[in-house]
């Protein structure tokens, strides 16, 4: 809160027309001083908002992102999380996370890391990286691709996340059909078997509300499951206890990024 500005104190003088002339003269130049420094201040904090304004606009920020990631946020989550790849560009974390302050509105982040046996996300290195430096809640996910050595995925995947104390369980990236059910789910098996082997933590399934309906209501019984429904509330899975995330939207404007984000809500606190 600003101070108020002291009111100048009258010079007393004795009581004469000469003296009081004076005393009036002296009151006015020290209005005048207070007036002057007001001035002064006004000045200053227009100009630090033309600052402000014109660094924003240097960074690709616009009006209303701010509050882009908080509009139509659903009801009965306790937290929101972000997922990004290569598709939003180099994410200036830092910024994002400590001077626009999303770190007070965004609760968890995933990064995408790998994708079949061979392919590398190119961003993932830079994300990591300064994900690890500014230490929000995030983890990694692997694009399954069904059809290549389900094995093999998961060592690529292994040979690229290094898990460490802190992260997020590693999350499978499940959205594309295989020769069979039968066979897409044993591969999924497969994959998530081997690195909860390695790293000793049980990876969550993503994947969208058909699959789910589809593929895995009667399997996979003791994993986590996230999933993507954008058109409405998917209200028979979300009462099902294995569903924790859910992707609602693929929409959300990301400040310092090129393209939208998708946005997710969460059962758990993190």
């Amino acid at each position: 809160m600003a101070k108020n500005n002291p009111i100048p104190k009258r010079i007393q003088g004795k009581k004469n027309t000469r003296k009081k002339s004076s005393t009036t003269f002296s009151f006015s130049k020290q209005k005048g001083g207070s007036r002057l420094k007001i001035g002064i201040f006004l000045a200053m904090a227009i100009l630090l908002v033309i600052l402000l304004v014109r660094y924003q606009s240097n960074h690709g920020l616009k009006k209303g992102e701010f509050t882009s990631l908080t509009e139509d946020i659903p009801e009965g989550f306790k937290s929101l999380g972000i997922d990004v790849s290569h598709h939003q560009g180099e994410i200036d974390w830092d910024s994002f996370l400590n001077i626009y302050k999303y770190d007070t509105l965004v609760d968890f982040i995933y990064v995408k890391a790998t994708e079949g046996t061979t392919h590398v996300d190119t961003q993932w290195e830079n994300n990591r990286k300064a994900l690890l430096t500014c230490k929000p809640k995030h983890g990694a996910y692997h694009f399954f691709s069904p059809g290549s050595d389900p094995k093999l995925q998961a060592k690529h995947f292994l040979n690229h996340y290094a898990y460490k104390i802190g992260d997020l369980p590693p999350v499978l990236d499940v959205e594309s059909e295989g020769t069979t059910d039968k066979q897409l789910l044993r591969d999924i098996e497969i994959w998530c078997t081997t690195v909860e082997a390695s790293i000793h933590v049980k990876p969550i399934i993503y994947t969208s509300l058909h699959f789910f309906e589809t593929k895995f209501k009667d399997s996979f019984l003791d994993y986590d499951f996230w999933i993507a429904a954008y058109s409405q509330r998917p209200e028979s899975a979300l009462e099902d206890d294995r569903v924790i995330h859910w992707q609602f939207s693929e929409s959300g404007a990301l400040p310092l990024s090129k393209n939208a984000v998708d946005l997710n809500v969460s059962f758990l606190k993190w």
